[in-house]
């Protein structure tokens, strides 16, 4: 897909956390289809550094793979000093590091009365560390990587960061309640940001994405063996007017207007892209 109309990002410099997943990837490749130079920060170096070569050649813009883990300071803090170094600045960051995990993940929706004595499905069998991993993931790895990367932006006075929300921020969905808080942290978290970032010149918004298949949640809407719709896949399916999941270029659009000085106005907003998910009332 090409992105015309965004002229004003190209050789400016962005980092991404979580770079090399099914969402990240997607928005690396648009960004480098923009012009933008990437720092691709993943876990994983070896699928890092392979993106950004890809990305190099497919476009012919700057990239650059960066292993690194979003909840070690110390190992953000020797990314951002290698990105700087090939760099000389930073412009963006988008958040993208996240995800589910069946381990903070009930198998019922509710609490039955007459099942209620066994807890290994339910709220009060979850595994607490499994809960903490997955909250963790998603709002420290968010905070931190805004801490170390975010300041270079307010001491240059300009920059623009983009957090990942979810629909199920504002709504939240059964069996996944760590997700579910940490994302509804996200839109908190954003929110205080854009007002205390707000005379610096970042800004701070965040993407709010309907139902994506990823890796971390097709173990919930998909059967591993048919790859046939869960009952709770179809039932989102059901409830999304346009039919269908998203696919991971169609947050594309959303990041580069963000991202964008078009939007130099907007300031801490949670941006729904979820297929009209959240107009549709059930009936």
């Amino acid at each position: 897909m090409e992105y015309t109309g965004f002229e004003d990002l190209k050789n400016r410099v962005c980092v991404i956390t979580g770079g090399a997943g099914v969402l990240g990837s997607s928005m690396a490749e648009a960004l480098s289809a923009a012009g933008v130079k990437t720092a691709v920060i993943d876990l994983n170096n070896e699928a890092a550094t392979s993106l950004a070569g890809k990305l190099e050649s497919k476009f012919g813009v700057e990239s650059v793979g960066v292993a690194a883990s979003v909840l070690d300071r110390e190992s953000l803090n020797d990314a951002h000093g290698v990105i700087v170094e090939r760099f000389g600045k930073i412009d963006y960051l988008v958040n993208a590091a996240g995800g589910n995990s069946p381990k903070a993940t009930t198998r019922v929706e509710q609490i039955d009365r007459a099942g209620k004595s066994d807890i290994t499905g339910n709220f009060f069998g979850l595994d607490i560390e499994g809960f903490r991993q997955v909250f963790d993931l998603n709002f420290m790895g968010t905070l931190l990587p805004t801490m170390v990367f975010g300041g270079s932006m307010t001491e240059r006075g300009s920059g623009v960061i983009i957090n990942i929300s979810s629909m199920n921020a504002f709504k939240p969905l059964t069996k996944i309640p760590a997700y579910s808080a940490a994302k509804s942290s996200i839109n908190n978290f954003t929110q205080w940001l854009a007002v205390h970032f707000g005379k610096t010149g970042v800004r701070v918004n965040a993407i709010a994405p309907g139902f994506f298949l990823t890796d971390q949640n097709r173990f919930l809407l998909t059967d591993k063996n048919t790859g046939a719709l869960t009952p709770r896949g179809e039932k989102i399916i059901a409830n999304t007017p346009v039919g269908k999941f998203g696919q991971p270029e169609d947050l594309n659009g959303a990041l580069l207007f963000l991202l964008s000085d078009i939007s130099s106005f907007v300031n801490g907003v949670v941006l729904p892209v979820d297929g009209g998910y959240s107009a549709f009332g059930g009936v």
